[in-house]
């Protein structure tokens, strides 16, 4: 498509960019999600019994469901959000709902498939928009910062900077391990070039310690015993997708809609609908695309796109496709518009063919990106009043629960209950919409009825 037509259909000039800037903006997203595609079908093969080949086949049902999920955020609307099958869930599916409860795959993929379906009619009708409307301010702000601790917190993980620890849960990791030198080296590269503001900065900074672990043999790669260097392409850059007949179209949705599954379908919604709510309002408020009242332009197709990918997902064989806070590392590099999501839904399709080419890039020389993009989200922190306990205090318990409690449903969650408990209490309640209060009862319900 000629960049005219692009510009005009996107309106590329208008949000501030270039299709150069986007292009680029895709590319760093891609690179900083591109783990989905070998994680998530470690995580399902697991539980996904009887296919033979599972994990590779899951690799393309991984890439499908991203390219399709990432294609309608840049295609119907228009927001530079890429979309993928969600690390918390994939687990929640393999390991609570399959191997933990005994639930039949097929009907997991069922549950996962209704809740979409009920996404997409909440969205169509107005109400996760009228949730996102409820929700003050200051918040959104605390989504935005927490999302960037929490995309810190992965960073530090991923190159073996924060590692578990028995007695205090985490602790500093050996600073002198391969993945963690490779890490700090590609921390300092980006650092530099972003601050003599060099266009690309953070692609420039993953390739770098790309290149330097394949020349230095550096074990930052998975293998057979641990980690590895980097092993060459063994059959080639090309690969043929295996297609995933046994996955797709094999969810059993009206095992889903029994009363038995009830909870499993009710707990894929509500941890979906949180995290991916509080996941577009956080990266659309770092993108600055949030209207002078707080309001996502187009929101109802925002969110009935982010439902129609867990669909999709679902029919093709795998857990829930949600938004990516992986996309604020292309918005930091200049992503505004629907073409940053689009180049990301072409290069998960290429890696259905190019899977040996996107296993080039190790955690560790992305990790640096998630650190650097969530040390920038903190800056949507600018605005909240500090000095009104009402609100410091909310805003602290959404931003602090994201990391620690790993979850982003839960910052959202802990923010709302308290900012409408607070208000109610201290005798300004008023200033609560009625919705966000019906929200907050629903919360705690939910505690209650799970257990967390």
């Amino acid at each position: 498509m000629h960049a005219r037509a692009l510009d005009r259909y996107f309106a590329i000039d208008a949000a501030g960019s270039t299709v150069g800037r986007e292009l680029r903006a895709g590319v760093t997203t891609f690179l900083t999600m591109a783990y989905a595609l070998f994680v998530n079908p470690q995580v399902l093969g697991g539980a996904i019994t009887g296919v033979p080949g599972v994990e590779a086949k899951l690799l393309v049902v991984t890439a499908l469901a991203a390219a399709f999920g990432s294609l309608l955020m840049g295609v119907v609307a228009r927001y530079p959000f890429a979309q993928a099958p969600g690390m918390g869930l994939n687990a929640y599916f393999a390991y609570t709902v399959v191997l933990g409860q005994k639930i039949p795959w097929q009907t997991a993929l069922g549950a996962v498939f209704v809740s979409g379906a009920l996404f997409v009619v909440l969205s169509v009708a107005g109400v996760r928009q009228a949730v996102v409307r409820a929700i003050p301010s200051a918040l959104k702000s605390a989504i935005a910062a927490g999302i960037g601790l929490f995309l810190a917190f992965l960073g530090l993980r991923n190159a073996g900077l924060v590692v578990p620890n028995p007695a205090t849960f985490v602790a500093l990791g050996a600073l002198t391990t391969p993945a963690a030198l490779l890490a700090v080296f590609g921390f300092l590269v980006t650092a530099a070039l972003l601050a003599r503001r060099v266009p690309g900065a953070i692609v420039y900074g993953i390739v770098a310690a790309t290149l330097v672990a394949i020349v230095a043999h550096a074990p930052v790669y998975p293998g057979a015993h641990g980690a590895a260097p980097f092993g060459g392409f063994v059959h080639g850059v090309l690969a043929p997708p295996a297609w995933p007949s046994e996955l797709a179209g094999a969810l059993d949705v009206r095992a889903a809609l029994a009363l038995g599954a009830a909870t499993v379908v009710f707990t894929f919604f509500f941890v979906d609908f949180f995290d991916a709510t509080g996941t577009l309002i956080g990266l659309a408020a770092e993108a600055g695309l949030l209207d002078a009242n707080g309001d996502l332009p187009r929101a109802r197709r925002t969110f009935a796109s982010d439902g129609l990918a867990a669909m999709a997902g679902a029919l093709l064989g795998t857990s829930t496709t949600t938004a990516y806070i992986e996309s604020a590392s292309g918005i930091a590099e200049g992503g505004r518009t629907g073409l940053t999501a689009v180049v990301v839904a072409v290069l998960f399709l290429a890696a259905t063919f190019l899977s040996p080419l996107a296993a080039v890039v190790p955690a560790a020389a992305t990790a640096p990106a998630l650190l650097i993009v969530g040390a920038m989200m903190l800056g949507a922190l600018r605005g909240v009043a500090w000095d009104d306990l009402a609100t410091t205090i909310p805003v602290f318990l959404t931003i602090v629960a994201m990391p620690l409690t790993f979850s982003i449903a839960n910052g959202v969650s802990f923010g709302v209950i308290s900012y409408a408990a607070i208000r109610l209490l201290s005798g300004r309640g008023r200033e609560v919409a009625p919705l966000l209060y019906v929200v907050a009862a629903l919360l705690v319900a939910r505690y209650v009825w799970l257990g967390g």
